[in-house]
């Protein structure tokens, strides 16, 4: 059984995101009251709405819309027709609560299956799943869409490392699913253990942070497998499973009959040119207890024109690049952790992790000092010509001076959630 679609035609997906996208505007306005009055603010009915070309006239929803309308932000359909919720982490003031209806669970399910699908899973694989359960919609995306497809399904969470190994030994795991924190720490307990002999993992679906080309070929490096996939999805669209890259890791194929995606400039808030960087806009097509209409995520990435060599016929954005509000500034520079991450990818002799630390010199001048780990097995000797490289490359790819320490292979936190990368005391914040 395929769940991929692939007799889809760029004419089918229009008709599909079009009747989507009528039938979401007003369904939501009329059972939710929030979009109702949000609508009517801009001046819109559901009938102005015909075609995709009609799209940019909606508003914009943003996060501050779920939090304002806690604990049911966005709901359209009567609670007896709920029958879960899941919810953001709560980071930054209330939670982002998500109602979901037996519709939208099985949607979710059918969606994660063919995540599975195309990363070339059979119903032979058995999937140890690492990622958090819970209000997060991470270990329950992983092992419905898991047990939708057919693979034995080991829901273990983020346990112990001790835990992992002996399930990743006894149960004979082929496919393990984590943050990549999380593998990471795996691959080097697993290297530890002199345990590669032992398991049978020959993929890794990695999700829930951004992770670099070094600590991607760190992983596999370690635990020796033959892909590593990289999964999108954010707690108010679904959860993970929106889409997966393929083996030809070119993109990740996004479910555009589920979905349609935007690309826009964060500031002018204007559509940017196929192809160039931005921030990703969501409007859900069928999402019925929590549907979204034009949902900033704030996510940074960018839209691949052309058909995937691979034959799935399903667009494809970029892994993500950054967040818009994880970018700082710097000596009047804007940088993204993940443009720090692409310059030490290019570097040998160092790890994959890294920190970015943020202070105020007595003269008032911003200093940042980037902690970056050893190479494992590597000398201490050449610290300093190495730091100064390191500094050269970020000087000259992001035009900042910094400095840059060399610290221990293993000295920088390992964690199963995501890792901590920027750490701001200017002006006595703490990012």
């Amino acid at each position: 059984m395929s769940f991929i679609p692939h007799d889809l035609t760029a004419d089918k997906l229009k008709n599909i995101q079009e009747e989507g996208l009528k039938w979401t505007v007003s369904h939501a306005y009329s059972n939710s009251l929030f979009y109702r009055n949000k609508l009517d603010d801009a001046g819109i009915k559901p009938d102005d709405i015909r075609s995709l070309e009609n799209l940019e006239q909606l508003p914009f929803t943003d996060k501050e819309d779920l939090q304002s309308g806690y604990p049911f932000p966005l709901r359209s359909v009567p609670f007896n027709d709920i029958v879960r919720v899941h919810a953001s982490s709560g980071t930054t003031g209330k939670r982002k609560v998500l109602c979901y209806t037996r519709k939208d669970i099985d949607v979710w399910a059918d969606m994660f299956a063919r995540c599975y699908e195309i990363a070339g899973l059979t119903r032979d694989d058995r999937v140890q799943i690492a990622v958090g359960y819970g209000l997060w919609t991470a270990g329950a995306g992983f092992q419905a869409g898991s047990e939708r497809f057919g693979a034995i399904t080991i829901p273990m969470g983020p346990a112990n490392a001790d835990m992992h190994c002996d399930m990743l030994v006894d149960m004979e795991t082929t496919i393990f699913c984590a943050t990549a924190s999380m593998a990471l720490l795996m691959a080097e307990e697993i290297h530890k253990r002199n345990l590669f002999s032992k398991i049978k993992v020959k993929k890794i679906i990695l999700g829930a942070e951004r992770h670099s080309d070094a600590m991607r070929k760190r992983i596999m490096e370690l635990m020796g497998v033959e892909h590593i996939f990289d999964i999108y999805g954010l707690t108010e669209v679904y959860g993970p499973g929106t889409g997966l890259d393929c083996v030809f890791h070119r993109g990740i194929h996004y479910w555009a009959d589920r979905f349609i995606f935007e690309i826009i400039d964060p500031v002018t808030l204007k559509p940017v040119p196929p192809g160039k960087e931005g921030e990703l806009v969501v409007t859900t097509l069928c999402k019925e207890a929590s549907p979204l209409i034009r949902y900033r995520t704030h996510d940074v990435t960018r839209i691949f024109e052309g058909a995937c060599d691979c034959g799935v016929p399903f667009p494809r954005h970029d892994r993500i690049l950054g967040r818009t509000d994880d970018m700082f500034t710097y000596r009047a520079v804007n940088i993204y952790p993940s443009q720090i991450d692409h310059v030490l990818s290019s570097i040998g002799k160092i790890g994959s992790e890294f920190q970015i630390h943020l202070k105020h010199l007595e003269d008032g001048r911003d200093m940042m000092l980037i902690k970056v780990e050893r190479g494992s097995g590597i000398s201490s000797e050449g610290d300093l010509k190495l730091a100064e490289a390191i500094a050269a490359e970020v000087r000259r790819k992001i035009l900042v001076r910094s400095h840059v320490e060399i610290v221990d292979y293993g000295s920088l936190p390992r964690t199963e959630r995501k890792s901590k990368r920027v750490f701001d005391r200017r002006n006595g914040d703490i990012r």
